[in-house]
């Protein structure tokens, strides 16, 4: 039997996510990990979506960005992206304003390729940013008497160098989150559980 090709592949270059589009919607999302190695973060992703049903996959992005080089790749990588200035400032891509001229800002893209996802962390450096993969749904977690989870909850999320889904918490390391239906909150341990960890905190209800 052919073993499944790897949903991700770390290498010297970063990351290589192949997938399709995904729906999304709101969620309930519980950390599992919170680590300061990236390449240990990644991984656990990869055991998540290896386990999940990811016959459709996409990626959401969104950071708060206040490093003019960061955000100069960032604009190349996404140049439809929407983005506002942070705080109670004037400045957007809905008023065509140039972003450079308003950070820091934050900047929000959504549905896009997997692949996307290593130059995006290359790009962001050291500020607050969540990739967020989308999918069709969890497995059937028969020990709860859950059947397979549908897209509504179906969300791996990664804090890039922040603690919370709303980058209010800036960090040094990185935190990943499992998103669940809210009626279905013991799936969030059981998630951790099958990739040999353990939930960290409390569920919360995820921003998107």
């Amino acid at each position: 039997m052919t073993e499944p090709r790897p949903l991700i592949e770390l290498s010297s270059a970063g990351l290589d996510l192949g997938g399709t589009l995904s729906l999304m919607s709101n969620s309930y999302a519980q950390p599992i990990l919170r680590t300061a190695d990236l390449a240990v973060a990644l991984r656990v992703i990869q055991q998540l979506l290896g386990i999940a049903d990811t016959t459709e996959l996409d990626i959401d992005y969104e950071a708060r960005i206040s490093s003019a080089p960061s955000l100069t790749a960032l604009m190349e990588l996404l140049p439809d992206t929407d983005w506002w200035a942070e705080g109670e400032r004037d400045g957007s891509s809905a008023d065509g304003d140039d972003p450079l001229m308003h950070l820091p800002v934050r900047l929000q893209s959504w549905a896009m390729p997997p692949a996307l996802v290593a130059p995006l962390l290359r790009a962001t450096g050291r500020d607050p940013a969540t990739v967020r993969w989308d999918f069709s749904g969890w497995p059937e977690a028969p020990a709860l008497g859950l059947g397979a989870g549908g897209p509504r909850g179906a969300f791996v999320t990664l804090c890039l160098n922040s603690c919370d889904l709303d980058l209010d918490e800036p960090a040094t390391d990185h935190t990943v989150f499992v998103h669940v239906k809210q009626v279905e909150a013991e799936r969030a341990p059981w998630l951790a559980a099958q990739v040999g960890l353990q939930v960290i905190g409390e569920l919360v209800m995820a921003p998107h």
